[in-house]
């Protein structure tokens, strides 16, 4: 399988991921947040900051589903990199409030890394297109 179409699936999967998540989040912050690796749930008013995680994750879909349907695959690589700072910053939220470490780890660290392994291929791979050799046209005899 070409790299282009292995980078294309797996940036796929990296959006509907999040898309899924994010949504878990606005639809029923209350049981999607069992999964995030905090030893409690937030009460009262803070609830709203699980909403707000999905938001945050529904906006970091779309616009990698955007830089992906378009085309734009070299900022699709560079939006992975910066958006992989979210899944750190995850895993450290969840580090320093006593949370799961298995969480903190198994979820939040390794999407992160997952993530900057696709965008490193997809600079890679956009790297490479830019320095191959144009290929004159033929001429017409």
């Amino acid at each position: 399988m070409p790299l282009k179409k292995i980078n294309t699936v797996l940036a796929a999967t990296f959006i509907l991921f999040i898309l899924w998540f994010g949504t878990g989040y606005v639809l029923s912050p209350e049981t999607t947040a069992a999964g995030f690796g905090l030893p409690s749930i937030p009460a009262g008013d803070g609830g709203g900051f699980l909403v707000v995680k999905g938001i945050r994750d529904v906006v970091m879909a779309l616009v990698l589903g955007i830089l992906l349907v378009t085309g734009h695959r070299r900022a699709l690589g560079w939006a992975l990199l910066v958006e992989s700072l979210a899944a750190y910053g995850d895993m450290t939220t969840v580090l320093t409030h006593h949370g799961s470490v298995a969480t903190a780890l198994g979820v939040h660290a390794l999407t992160a890394t997952l993530m900057v392994v696709n965008g490193l291929l997809l600079m890679r791979e956009t790297r490479a297109a830019a320095a191959a050799p144009a290929t004159p046209a033929p001429q017409p005899a």
